[in-house]
């Protein structure tokens, strides 16, 4: 399910402090935080959909999602991972897109530029279905050139075309973030993120569910404590994102069964459900320096042990 508390341009010394855990069945096939093949993307991934709930990349862009709480009524529908992707997706030229494929025949680009765009006409004696892959490769790809506004308001379109997400998307070169869900009170909508301190559970932002409560005011406890001086990572996670309280019954959202509802009151959850043990199997804390420094750390469970990594990097500038 997830749980993601978050401070947002409100800190002198981090203008982004991130928190969040994973929810997911202990035998779903994941892979833990890491640059991923092209290494444009840093993050962990769902190995079953191949998708992801939190990545960035080196040039700054951030994504990360959790579900929406609700009985689900349709199974044919497209992943909720795949959206972190599209935002993040770094678009290559044309010439990156053709190494992918082997052709017969040969031919000679040496003399031209694609690297403002693609004319796919000019591929039309290549076979038919490489081209369709190559076509939709680039499209996914140029989603990743866009501005988080432009990208959430696009995906209004096909919001319905997946079960209920919350997503929130971000630009760290220009300080820009954006919140969308597909199961909003009122119709689909965009909305920018503002200043301070905000919590991502598995209803709209900011919903008082009980742990969304607590595990603010318990964030707002530590930031104070930590306020002008250097947060450790793994202190921080271990203080806030592996609470196993749970609460009242009469407080909880009633969605799923009383007992459920239970389990799942938790920040840090550990339950048995009829397709196997499920609980938090990843806690990530993502923070941004003013000097565009980036630490990224995940505290993760494989095989019964619960392994850790940071990675950290500068961002850089977009190449013209």
């Amino acid at each position: 399910m997830c749980i993601a508390v978050f401070m947002w341009k409100s800190h002198p010394v981090y203008p982004l402090i991130l928190l969040l855990n994973r929810d997911e069945l202990y035998n779903r096939p994941t892979e833990p935080l890491g640059w991923w093949e092209d290494g444009g993307i840093l993050g962990g991934r769902d190995v079953q959909a191949g998708g992801t709930w939190l990545a960035c990349t080196k040039h700054g862009k951030l994504a990360f999602l959790t579900n929406v709480r609700e009985i689900r009524s349709d199974s044919q529908v497209k992943s909720r991972g795949e959206l972190p992707i599209r935002f993040l997706k770094v678009a290559p030229s044309c010439l990156v897109i053709f190494s992918k494929f082997r052709f017969c025949g040969s031919l000679d680009l040496s003399e031209t530029n694609f690297s403002s765009g693609c004319d796919f006409r000019f591929f039309s004696f290549f076979r038919k279905d490489l081209l369709q892959v190559m076509m939709h490769e680039s499209w996914v790809s140029l989603q990743g050139t866009k501005s988080p506004r432009e990208f959430a308001e696009e995906l209004v379109g096909e919001a319905d075309q997946f079960h209920g997400f919350n997503l929130i998307v971000a630009d760290l070169r220009s300080m820009t973030m954006v919140y969308v869900t597909n199961r909003p009170k009122g119709g689909v909508h965009v909305t920018e993120v503002s200043s301070g301190i905000h919590v991502l559970s598995n209803a709209q932002l900011d919903t008082p569910w009980p742990k969304a409560v607590r595990l603010r005011h318990s964030f707002e406890d530590v930031v104070e404590k930590f306020f002008n001086s250097e947060i450790s990572l793994k202190d921080i996670t271990e203080i806030l994102m592996k609470d196993t309280t749970k609460d009242d019954g009469n407080e909880l959202p009633g969605i799923y069964p009383p007992e459920l509802e239970y389990q799942l009151s938790a920040i840090f959850v550990e339950t048995d459900t009829a397709m196997g043990r499920y609980g938090t199997r990843s806690t990530s804390a993502f923070v941004l320096k003013t000097n565009r420094e980036v630490s990224f750390y995940e505290t993760y469970l494989e095989n019964d042990e619960w392994k850790e990594q940071t990675t950290s990097f500068h961002i850089e500038e977009v190449e013209s």
